[in-house]
């Protein structure tokens, strides 16, 4: 028998105890890199002594939740690093596996409560530092502030949580194939434009090494400001490759007002002196030779062929018009997370002409509904068919091959007079119906045959 470990305390408790430490361990970091940049330069315009110091830690670290920034005299800056949501992600989620370990979380349909005892009152300290940061000179949004902590808390709670009850394969298979089948195939299409945008992002920089490098050696750096300098285009390199699957998808992105950077050419302005922008595609032409721009724009199309097929894999269905329904329903759902992170990957750089940077969220989760969602219904479609198809002529072949070892075991067991050919043995066989169990464990392919389907019509 297996250890059962009982809650030593209520959820309640235990989520806000898991909370207060994921964020004021985050907060602990930053403020401890805040306070060291404090003493060893203090001249950085770090004001108001240590209280200021300690108030550019909060600042940074609601950063780190994605939360706009309203600076005095330039504006809002929304154009802020996907990468640093790490930081506080990895750790709530150590938090959701304390959750689990503690015995609050036993089965899937526990991680929902557990992650909202962790969210809500992350979200309040999320707000409070938001009050508590605030100075004339900035001034953090508290509704982003808020809501962003909840999210954070909720997604990377809940993931650490479930990730906690069992491995990844065991995890999979206590999910109902239905839902399994949608999710699995919506991973499956993102992860197929992550690589293509992240290949489309190293292709571009190569081919713009000259420009990168002398906007190295413009700024300068030095050792130490190399490392920082390397440390902020990481922490930027996911918004990069967001920007990447816009560009592949068609819609592309702007870089400040009356900007856009296409498929079908580019239209820039001046740009900041950020050596990872010198990536970007100038001119009016195309940005690649039209091998590698077909390559490019049809790989949407074959992230929802993926995310078709694998729906349909997972869990078949014997009715025709259901299954294009579901490889839409996977794919529809692929679109809606590419737009909502092409909404956060962008943000205002100040209230000037770079007021617009990144993709239009609505936008380009359109299109991707066009050609990823699309796409998925019509392959889901025709996977299932073929499916379907090839085990009704498996059935019609292993029913064939009982009539025929009937008619053998007849003529053998017959009366051997000579003058009386034997009569084969008439088997009737009734036509195959298929039910396909999506609540079984066996991935949606335990196909049944019902042999009395005709004597129950």
């Amino acid at each position: 028998m297996g250890i059962v470990h009982l809650p030593t305390r209520p959820m309640l408790m235990a989520g806000g105890v898991a909370a207060l430490a994921a964020a004021g361990g985050g907060l602990a970091v930053l403020a401890t890199l805040t306070l060291i940049g404090w003493i060893t330069a203090p001249h950085v315009g770090l004001g108001g002594g240590l209280a200021g110091a300690l108030r550019s830690a909060g600042l940074l670290w609601l950063v780190a939740h994605h939360v706009e920034v309203t600076v005095h005299g330039v504006g809002r800056i929304g154009l802020l690093p996907l990468g640093l949501v790490l930081l506080p992600a990895v750790l709530v989620e150590r938090a959701g596996r304390w959750m689990t370990r503690e015995g609050h979380v036993n089965g899937l349909l526990e991680v929902g409560p557990a992650a909202m005892t962790i969210a809500l009152p992350y979200a309040l300290f999320t707000g409070a530092v938001a009050v508590a940061s605030r100075t004339s000179v900035a001034a953090p949004s508290l509704w982003q502030a808020v809501m962003m902590g909840f999210l954070v808390a909720l997604l990377a709670g809940g993931f650490g949580a479930a990730r906690s009850l069992a491995p990844w394969r065991k995890l999979a298979r206590r999910v109902p194939p239905r839902p399994r089948s949608v999710i699995l195939g919506m991973l499956a299409a993102l992860a197929v434009l992550t690589v293509g945008g992240a290949l489309l992002d190293a292709i571009s920089l190569m081919v713009h090494l000259g420009a990168y490098k002398q906007a190295v050696t413009a700024l300068d750096p030095g050792i130490f400001g190399s490392v920082l300098l390397l440390l902020a285009s990481l922490c930027y390199l996911p918004n990069s490759v967001i920007w990447a699957v816009a560009y592949m998808l068609g819609p592309g992105f702007s870089f400040g007002i009356g900007t856009a950077i296409s498929p079908s050419g580019s239209a820039l302005g001046a740009v900041p002196a950020f050596p990872m922008l010198a990536a970007l595609p100038v001119g009016q032409s195309a940005a690649f030779p039209a091998w590698l721009g077909f390559f490019v724009l049809v790989l949407p199309y074959l992230a929802g062929a993926l995310a078709g097929l694998m729906t349909v894999r997972i869990a078949p269905t014997p009715s025709f018009e259901a299954a294009p329904f579901w490889g839409l329903v996977t794919g529809t759902l692929t679109a809606v997370v590419i737009g909502f992170a092409a909404k956060f990957s962008g943000g205002p750089l100040g209230a000037g002409r770079l007021a617009t940077v990144g993709p239009a969220g609505g936008e380009v989760g359109l299109v991707a509904v066009l050609e990823v969602g699309v796409t998925a219904a019509l392959v889901a479609g025709a996977a299932n068919w073929l499916i379907i198809r090839h085990h009704i002529r498996r059935l019609k072949a292993g029913h064939a091959d009982e009539s025929g070892m009937s008619g053998s075991q007849a003529e053998r067991s017959g009366p051997q007079d000579g003058r009386v050919a034997p009569l084969p043995a008439r088997v009737s066989a009734p036509s195959p119906v298929f039910i396909v169990d999506e609540t079984d464990d066996a991935g949606g392919h335990r196909i049944h045959v019902n042999p009395w389907a005709d004597e129950q019509e």
